[in-house]
């Protein structure tokens, strides 16, 4: 890290937490130990994770429903049969959130325009197919009803969520859990973080395996991985168990990082978030109300990386998320704007340069990601890459209606189609447990005669 004094537009941006009447109290987060955000959020809504018994659910509140909420009212989201370990809202609908959960389902939900009023049980869209609980879910960037989920089978698997069919699975390149999976800006990588202490490069439309892998931690806790501009990012933990990053080049992953930073001895995980519009990196520490943030400056064979300031709290976060650029006040110069999870509370994190004008900043608001497909799930699946794209925010920013309906079409499972062939497979079943229970009694006389000689 250069200890050089340097000009910058962002050297004196400083974070600002909401005021009371402006958070969002009475909240009951999730006690679960998987290492997810457990929050989520687009322009029109927030999901959190519950706490709830007999199976797994999640909320998603109005940004307006400021306050104390009435935990007895909050309608949730409640299909999963065991926990909820992540959640993600569609890049492009923003009425759509998939989760993830321990029973192994992936689900596909409407968010109602205003908000839901009444509990929800029933999904749009079921996806099956992974064997052991999935852990993470990100929506492709730019394919529009792409999304990667991961799971404790070791596998990632890339979806339609339209068609619910799976587009590819990564069965074979990870050797442990996964612990995150994040995509390129483009949308044709993903990185991910493993127990196996290694980061993965690969494009999951590539069959036989990860294209690149590196051990990117020597600590035994976990660790997360993102993209930059050019280079990906990774925290987690050294051998003495201090917190740190590292950068390293995606072309020549196996290389020594490009720059390695030792952050502090704390025990939670770094959670990284990337402003590629401003290339500032925010490290949230999992555990503590501490969120750094770093100036990033990438060329082509190296990377710098600045300290700016830090901002702090004496409430630990349990999670945290970044809302779109588009969300920002841009009056304010407001360049990101952060939702810290507490164990009860969500409470906005504004950050600002510190800038008295009328006129827009263009200087630290270039265009930003627009919200909006540039190829469909189809077109991906064969290989096409896309850039995203963006649009001005100097004439500030107007939410668009869904560019494209979505219309699930539900995978059937063969069986009976009406009563009398579900009687004809009711007698059949039991013809065939009658026989299993006769085998039984007949394997038993066989062990007791075998344990009387």
């Amino acid at each position: 890290m250069s200890k050089v004094v340097r000009s910058s537009k962002y050297r004196h941006v400083f974070g600002q937490q909401a005021k009371k009447e402006e958070c969002y109290q009475n909240l009951k987060v999730t006690r679960s130990a998987w290492d997810s955000n457990y929050i989520t959020a687009n322009t029109k809504f927030f999901g959190v994770i519950w706490d709830a018994a007999g199976g797994g659910s999640f909320a998603v509140i109005p940004h307006e429903q400021q306050g104390k909420l009435s935990q007895q009212n909050v309608p949730l989201f409640a299909g999963h049969k065991s926990a909820v370990l992540d959640i993600a809202f569609h890049p492009f609908n923003e009425n759509l959130i998939s989760s993830v959960s321990e029973d192994c389902n992936v689900m596909i939900w409407g968010v109602p325009e205003n908000g839901p009023t009444e509990t929800v049980n029933t999904p749009l869209q079921t996806l099956t197919g992974h064997k052991r609980k999935v852990g993470t879910c990100s929506f492709n960037p730019v394919a529009n009803n792409v999304l990667v989920t991961s799971s404790g089978d070791f596998a990632v698997k890339t979806w339609d969520v339209e068609q619910g069919n799976v587009i590819s699975s990564t069965d074979s390149a990870h050797s442990d859990i996964i612990l995150s999976v994040e995509w390129s800006a483009n949308g044709s990588q993903l990185v991910s973080t493993c127990k196996d202490k290694k980061a993965r490069i690969f494009d999951p439309r590539t069959k036989g395996g990860a294209v690149q892998e590196v051990v990117c931690h020597q600590g035994v806790k976990n660790s997360r991985g993102i993209f930059l501009k050019d280079k990906i990012l990774t925290t987690g933990f050294s051998k003495t168990s201090e917190r740190e990053f590292n950068i390293f080049d995606p072309r020549n992953l196996t290389a020594e990082p490009l720059a390695h930073q030792t952050i502090d001895t704390a025990s939670g995980l770094l959670m990284p978030f990337f402003d590629a519009d401003n290339s500032v990196l925010y490290l949230a520490g999992k555990g503590d109300g501490n969120i750094r943030y770093y100036e990033i400056e990438e060329s082509s064979t190296s990377v710098n990386y600045y300290y700016l300031s830090e901002f702090k709290s004496a409430t630990p976060q349990r999670g945290i998320c970044f809302l779109p650029k588009r969300a920002c006040n841009i009056a304010e110069c407001e360049i990101a704007r952060g939702l810290k999870l507490t164990t009860n509370s969500m409470e906005p994190i504004s950050f600002r340069v510190p800038r008295k004008s009328d006129v827009f900043q263009d200087d630290i608001f270039p265009d930003t990601y627009a919200g909006e497909p540039v190829i469909d799930a189809q077109a991906w699946s064969n290989g096409t890459n896309a850039e995203p794209k963006t649009l001005s925010l100097a004439n500030g920013f107007v939410a668009k209606k869904p560019v494209q309906e979505f219309k699930p079409v539900v995978q059937k499972v063969e069986g009976p189609k009406n009563e009398k062939e579900l009687r004809d497979e009711y007698e059949k079943l039991k013809t065939r447990v009658a026989y299993l229970e006769s085998e039984i009694v007949k394997k038993d006389a066989v062990i007791k005669e075998l344990q009387n000689k």
